[in-house]
């Protein structure tokens, strides 16, 4: 049994003309051998971006994309000739199989935009891409399941069957349950948590990994969003 704390402080940062990105794990010039992914988790990216900026044509390959909108908006396309405005309320998972091309860029008009965005191991590699941007409700005080490779009351499926995305938003003073999945990781995207017997408050870019801990209780000390990656395996 076992519960990680890692600190905002502790990720990796990336900046660009208009641009600002914190790694949750290794990336591209950002090595550490021992923070290299967790189970099927590869990717946790916290972007910033200035309107008119991000990330122009690039690829992917064999994997689960996963983008969830916090502030502004983002404009996405792949060469498949899908394209959306992703914003914040709706989960947008995109399943590169064989191969994709794709941009994603800040909306004009909306202001700064802020995006965490997940890339996982899928269950099988090649194949045909698969594109979905589902609407989600969230009620407050209720950890919803969002996104999901087994689970039927998700909007949008992932191509890896052990995990499921949730996301809470919590009033001050609201205790959430997670759930008993053997491996969960757990984001703060805004407000803070409580003092536990696990940490001293928590934080935005604040995060648990927890491994064989299940039903543990967190509470909200102010208005709060959490990210939540729970795998069955």
């Amino acid at each position: 049994m076992a519960v990680e704390i890692r600190r905002s402080s502790e990720r990796f940062s990336t900046r660009d003309q208009g641009r600002l990105t914190r790694h949750s794990f290794s990336f591209g010039e950002h090595y550490d051998p021992g923070n290299v992914g967790f189970g099927p988790l590869v990717c946790h990216d916290d972007h910033l971006l200035r309107a008119g900026t991000g990330f122009e044509d690039h690829s992917h390959a064999d994997v689960e994309i996963v983008t969830w909108v916090l502030d502004g908006a983002v404009e996405h396309a792949a060469d498949s000739g899908t394209a959306a405005l992703v914003r914040p309320g709706s989960v947008q998972v995109q399943s590169a199989g064989a191969g994709i091309v794709h941009r994603e860029v800040a909306a004009a008009g909306v202001g700064p935009t802020r995006f965490v965005q997940a890339w996982l191991t899928p269950d099988r590699s090649g194949g045909e891409p698969a594109y979905a941007n589902a609407d989600v409700t969230l009620p407050d005080g209720r950890l919803v399941p969002v996104a999901s490779g087994h689970r039927d009351d998700a909007p949008a499926r992932i191509g890896t069957a052990s995990a499921t995305f949730w996301v809470a938003r919590m009033p001050a003073g609201c205790t959430v349950t997670l759930p008993d999945e053997p491996r969960q990781h757990v984001f703060v995207t805004r407000g803070a948590l409580v003092r536990s017997s696990l940490a001293e408050p928590m934080a935005d870019g604040d995060a648990f990994r927890i491994t064989d801990r299940p039903g543990l209780e967190l509470t909200a000390a102010v208005p709060t969003e959490l990210l939540v990656w729970t795998f069955t395996r």
